[in-house]
């Protein structure tokens, strides 16, 4: 297989990153090991009992690699209420993020992937977690699902840079664009309404079925979801917002036949707004 070949599908698996700058002879490793000494059984004492084995020196394995930074256990979750609530701005709420300590993704993502439009826009799209080329760039949407979401966003006359806001429920990449896991969802929650809050969109849009369920509050997939009127509340908003989720691009690109329905959901946000 060329090199490029090889490469492009350690990508697809998920392994689009480094961790060491030189390659580890794994061969050598198993080598070693199986030639380490083995100590003989002790003889029995003259009461049958067995005599306590002698333990050989241990063999010292090839160096490998130097491992990063251990994250903080996964039950031991940062408190992120009060923090999120302290934020009186998009750039204090950033910052916030960025000094967060304890948090495991901020170990294994590259860049926060924070967002990106305008405030007070026409409708403000929030996804689930970023993917790698969001993770490299640290802007979200910017993958072939972000080209054909800006599309779907065109379509209905909105634009990032001008009526629209994108973000993500997690700011950081799940390593292998994994699923984010319930704890995980629950320290970045705080952020993601104190995010809606701050930037006071008219009209709110969960991205995917994660997206969907975690804001709504809602335990159905998207399928069900999908193009449905519903009420996203916080404390720190003067009056609900309208929600409407949609179907997140990447799905789309894997079933085009869903496009009509993520069609008709559009022009049910473009009622909304107009």
């Amino acid at each position: 297989m060329p090199p490029e070949a090889l490469l492009e599908w350690y990508v697809e698996l998920g392994a689009d990153e480094a961790i060491g700058e030189g390659a580890t002879d794994w061969f050598a490793t198993a080598a070693a090991a199986a030639a380490a000494p083995v100590a003989p059984a002790a003889p029995a004492d003259a009461g049958g009992t067995a005599a306590a084995p002698a333990v050989s020196a241990p063999v010292s394995a090839p160096s490998i690699v130097q491992a990063r930074p251990q994250p903080a256990p996964s039950g031991a979750v940062p408190a992120t209420d009060g923090a999120a609530r302290a934020a009186r701005s998009l750039t204090d709420l950033r910052a916030a993020l960025e000094g967060l300590e304890g948090f495991a993704l901020k170990v294994t993502a590259t860049n926060l992937v924070f967002g990106e439009g305008v405030e007070a826009p026409d409708v403000m799209f929030i996804g689930e977690a970023p993917g790698a080329d969001e993770d490299r760039q640290g802007r979200p949407f910017v993958g072939a699902s972000g080209r054909l979401l800006d599309r779907m966003m065109q379509s209905i006359g909105l634009d990032r840079t001008e009526n629209a806001y994108i973000t993500n429920i997690l700011p950081w990449r799940p390593p292998g664009n994994r699923e984010p896991t319930a704890a995980e969802i629950a320290v970045c929650l705080p952020f993601i309404r104190r995010h809606i809050a701050l930037v006071r969109p008219r009209v709110v849009v969960p991205v995917g079925g994660t997206a969907a369920k975690t804001l709504l509050d809602q335990r159905q997939g998207i399928m069900r979801l999908r193009g449905r009127r519903f009420e996203f509340t916080d404390p720190d908003l003067e009056q609900p917002l309208p929600a409407v989720p949609l179907f997140h691009p990447a799905f789309l690109l894997r079933s085009a036949g869903q496009k009509a329905l993520a069609w008709r959901d559009l022009l049910t946000i473009k009622q909304i707004i107009q």
